[in-house]
């Protein structure tokens, strides 16, 4: 059984987020495929399984805790080993958790993923949120995963510093701290905490951005912008809303690549 191990939404080797990619040749046990996502220690571990009659491929997303239902950058990092080591070519389709998701690569490399925009709103915090993270929100807000707390800067975004045992008491899979861009090159910044679901801080989150793309399109006034997650990895993703829809454009980089002996 092929593994590989690659750094998403980057261009360069050790930065971005990286992910497992396994790539299938027949059903196996969820119990396997949570096992050996905790022992590659990833945020999340990609599983492949070959669609049936030329059909869409199947694909899961587990961390080293739980199964979870949308993952950007193991998606990108799969398209990634399809295209560069697998012979793959055109439009990909999975089918996943969170439905039909479709991939391209262009001729720079650059794969664009198809995802659901999951809008926020506006919502009171639930008792130890913020006391947890630490900052001074401006605005928070919820949608079917996660929290969003927007802070006043840059800075505050990078300041924070979370009490990840207290944080893993909130109900929610993770939380995005947020803020417009001080400097060139993005557009907004942001964080992902997920200690919940075994990610304390998660490097660069392809699903936290079908939130942040739709919440900064809709106050900066565009659809196509630029985010930057500025985690010690650090790595960019463009996002374009299209009505309930997300564009989330990346990079990726093999790193490792091997064969599992079990």
């Amino acid at each position: 059984m092929r593994i590989y191990t690659v750094d998403a939404f980057t261009d360069q080797p050790f930065r971005g987020n990286p992910a497992g990619v396994c790539l299938l040749d027949t059903p196996v046990p969820d119990s396997w495929m949570q096992s050996l996502a905790k022992e590659m220690r990833h945020s999340e571990t990609a599983f492949l399984l070959p669609g049936e009659d030329g059909g869409p491929y199947s694909l899961r997303w587990f961390t080293p805790a739980v199964e979870v239902a949308l993952c950007g950058h193991a998606t990108l990092a799969t398209a990634h080993v399809l295209y560069s080591a697998e012979g793959a070519s055109g439009t990909l389709e999975f089918s996943t958790k969170s439905g039909i998701l479709s991939v391209s690569e262009d001729e720079t490399g650059l794969i664009t993923m198809d995802f659901p925009a999951k809008a926020m709103e506006k919502v009171d915090p639930p008792a130890g949120l913020v006391e947890s993270l630490g900052v001074e929100p401006v605005w928070i807000g919820k949608n079917v995963w996660d929290y969003l707390v927007e802070v006043e800067s840059e800075d505050a975004v990078r300041a924070a510093s979370p009490d990840f045992t207290a944080l893993g008491e909130v109900d929610a899979r993770g939380v995005i701290v947020t803020a417009l861009s001080a400097g060139e090159g993005a557009d907004y910044v942001s964080r992902f905490f997920a200690p919940r679901v075994g990610v304390p801080e998660d490097p660069v989150t392809g699903s936290a951005h079908c939130a942040l793309g739709p919440y900064w399109a809709a106050k900066l006034g565009r659809d196509t912008l630029t985010g930057h997650q500025c985690s010690e990895r650090g790595g960019s993703i463009r996002t374009t809303v299209r009505s309930d829809r997300v564009e989330l454009a990346g990079q990726a980089i093999t790193v490792l690549s091997g064969e599992l002996h079990i």
